[in-house]
Parts: C-alpha cells; structure tokens; sequence
C-alpha cells in the first residue's frame, strides 16, 4: 500500500509570489525522487492564496527522503514555509484492490 500526502498551504497576505515560486521549483524535482508516484501543487484561482499539493509515494521511506532531500530544505522549508499562515498536513493509505 502507498502513502498519500495532502498538504494545504496558506500563504500571508502578499506571499503567493514567494509560495508559488517555491512549488514550481520544487515540483519537478520531487517528481524524480525514487519512491514518489505523484507530485502535483494546485490552486484554486477563487482563493490565490491557497496551495495544494498532493502527492503519492510507494512507502513512509519515500516519505522520510522526500523530506530530508535538499530541494525540500531549500525551497519549502527555507521559501515557503515562512511566508505560510498556515501549513496542514494529512496522510493517507491507499487502498489496493
């Protein structure tokens, strides 16, 4: 069974730039991890300062990697996430028939 991930992200009042900059930068990259199925960031144009991602990864090790990678560090740790009024995080399990 895989692990789903998705993530909402509210930038502050006047950060959309800095958070959607981060996404793009770090979307690519997380695609090429081993272990991750899926990675796509999206919004919804009625709320610019909402972020989604959601991602899939074959297992928590894939999870753990795709956190401790450098483009992680770099760009939602160090860009991203300070520009957030708020980050929530929910995991999930697929359900493999």
């Amino acid at each position: 069974m895989a692990v789903v991930l998705k993530a909402t992200w509210t930038a502050t009042e006047g950060s959309e730039a800095i958070v959607l900059d981060a996404l793009e930068k770090l979307s690519p990259r997380s695609r090429e991890e081993p272990g991750c199925r899926v990675y796509q960031a999206y919004r919804d144009p009625a709320e610019p300062r909402v972020f989604h991602i959601f991602e899939i990864y074959d297992d928590e090790a894939a999870v753990e990697a795709h956190g401790a990678s450098e483009h992680f560090r770099s760009y939602a740790l160090e860009q991203a996430i300070p520009a957030l009024e708020t980050r929530q995080r929910r995991f999930f399990e697929t359900i493999d028939a």
